[in-house]
């Protein structure tokens, strides 16, 4: 493929090893293991077999009726929210959990924002009766509670981070530290395609599950295997990496990213990496970077905790820098906007992030014969103190 990571980790320019000495080692038993593992036939058996039978995939993929009519064209949702914990996430530590174990780690560790991928790894963790710790920021353990909760119940240890901006910046920043001090037995299990080469290739492949089912989804609805648009939020990008995986390649999908506009673009309260940032390492990799002028990271804001961060995976640098994918970006309101538009037209309530991606909808000239699949990454649980604030100023006439 035209699109895969080179021998040395890089997508174009994008991507590597930038990793303290201290890491070396873990990153590359993990680089000499990974695609070994993954490609035995016992590996592929149990990992297929936990994603039909215990994420219960294939997810959905659902004609959207009225969303289709409201912009005259054929709009379908990838229910990603369906899953087993209520995202893709799974699709991911279901994969690395079972590395783990082939490679005897018996102490899990992961970065939460949206407390989605907290979730689905303590839930791995609990299957597999694993130690997991779990490294939140105090901001989003604030407005992610219900996520908190599960990943608690889940026997699960919640650490909180109080430094930089307590988002999902500064949680990545705690757990690479923690596995810098525990490199014998702790495996990593980071939940998006960023940091260090392998893991942006690794949670790639794993989430390429959803293009792969919806290449065949797609031939029993409409009669060909590919969509004219796929459409999928952005913020490090693993759902959207998992939906274009299989489509990278083929120029008659157009690829269209979603980024979090904050509060506006200029406003000096956004996560639109790609839009604001350039060139810049962070996490263990090279790609787009929100940074001042003397390379200090800049502050992301966004009232999706998933998307609140300041870099994208380096897979989808090189993609936008390359012009294979288009991106926009949704603000915080044209987001809430469009999650309440989802529930009130089709019944569905998504995920904050992924009604990021449905925002787009509305700044995008379709053509009646056309066929577009949003990913529907997550579901709305977890967002709903949001979007009953945003009701109630809205009862209240307020912005």
């Amino acid at each position: 493929m035209k699109y895969e990571v080179d021998l040395l980790g890089f997508y174009g320019k994008y991507g590597g090893s930038f990793v303290p000495e201290l890491l070396h080692a873990n990153i590359k038993e993990l680089e000499n293991n990974y695609k070994k593992i993954i490609s035995e036939v016992a590996f592929q058996k149990e990992y297929y077999s936990l994603l039909q039978d215990y994420v219960g995939r294939p997810s959905p993929l659902f004609y959207a009726k009225r969303l289709s009519e409201r912009y005259k064209t054929n709009i379908y949702l990838k229910r990603e929210d369906l899953n087993h914990t209520g995202a893709h996430k799974i699709n991911n530590t279901i994969g690395q959990i079972l590395l783990a174990k082939r490679m005897k780690k018996n102490r899990i560790i992961a970065e939460t924002g949206a407390g989605q991928h907290g979730v689905a790894t303590a839930t791995v963790c609990a299957l597999m009766g694993l130690s997991c710790i779990i490294y939140m920021g105090e901001k989003d353990i604030k407005r992610q509670a219900p996520n908190v909760a599960r990943m608690k119940m889940l026997g699960a240890q919640v650490r909180a981070v109080s430094s930089g901006s307590k988002t999902l910046k500064d949680a990545t920043n705690e757990a690479i530290r923690d596995w810098i001090n525990n490199p014998i037995d702790t495996h990593y299990i980071i939940g998006s395609v960023v940091g260090p080469h392998p893991y942006p290739e690794m949670v790639t492949l794993f989430q390429s599950v959803i293009s792969e089912e919806m290449k065949k989804q797609l031939m029993d609805k409409i009669g060909r295997s590919y969509p004219d648009r796929i459409i999928a939020c952005i913020g490090g990008g693993s759902n959207a990496a998992g939906a274009y995986y299989h489509y990278l390649d083929n120029n008659k999908v157009e690829l269209v990213s979603v980024e979090a506009g904050g509060l506006g673009i200029h406003s000096g309260k956004s996560a639109a990496s790609s839009i604001l940032g350039s060139d810049g390492v962070i996490h263990g990799s090279l790609t787009l970077l929100m940074q001042d002028q003397d390379g200090q990271i800049e502050e992301p804001y966004s009232i999706s905790a998933g998307l609140d961060y300041p870099g994208i995976g380096p897979l989808h640098a090189h993609l936008i820098r390359t012009g294979r994918t288009k991106v926009l970006y949704a603000t915080d309101l044209e987001a809430l906007t469009a999650g309440f538009l989802l529930a009130e037209l089709e019944g569905i309530i998504p995920a904050l992030e992924s009604a990021h991606a449905l925002a787009a909808l509305e700044k995008i000239n379709f053509r009646k014969q056309e066929h577009t699949v949003v990913n529907l990454s997550g579901r709305g649980d977890k967002d709903m103190q949001a979007y009953m604030e945003y009701k109630n100023r809205k009862k209240d006439g307020k912005k």
